[in-house]
């Protein structure tokens, strides 16, 4: 297996925060590669859930990974064609008299947002949570964009 290695660059051409940046991509490229996915929060302790979105004609479907939670647990927002999903994910508490030889299972909290290719009827989105699955039906707005005449 060949390995490329970048040279370093010399302190002249890296500002400070220059620098910082270019470190925190590499780090971002490090997890990435190990992991097999980009996780924009993985410094901050943020997870952010895997999901499907799938588009057809009238509609948006989106399935959210989020096991282990409690519907309540979890907030959907939808503004425009803009959904933010989060919630919590709640620590469970440690056993008198036990000892934890690994502890891999996350708590904490969770955020996810994604920009639609449309605007969506807010008022008709449904949300079910079955089995760890959140699955949000998001409905296209009929909403035609509005043309401004431009006077001479």
């Amino acid at each position: 297996m060949a390995t490329t290695l970048t040279p370093p660059r010399s302190q002249s051409q890296a500002k400070p925060r220059d620098s910082f940046s270019l470190l925190r991509k590499e780090m971002d490229d490090l997890i990435s590669g190990f992991f097999g996915t980009s996780n924009p929060n993985w410094l901050s302790g943020a997870s952010t859930p895997a999901l499907d979105l799938v588009e057809s004609d009238k509609s948006f479907t989106v399935k959210l990974d989020v096991p282990g939670m409690d519907a309540k647990d979890i907030q959907v927002q939808v503004d425009g064609g803009t959904l933010s999903v989060s919630g919590q994910h709640k620590e469970e508490k440690s056993m008198n008299d036990s000892t934890y030889h690994r502890m891999e299972r996350r708590s904490g909290s969770f955020s996810r947002t994604i920009t639609l290719p449309c605007k969506i009827s807010e008022d008709e989105v449904a949300a079910e949570y079955t089995n760890g699955v959140l699955t949000l039906t998001l409905p296209k707005s009929e909403a035609v964009a509005k043309k401004i005449k431009v006077k001479t």
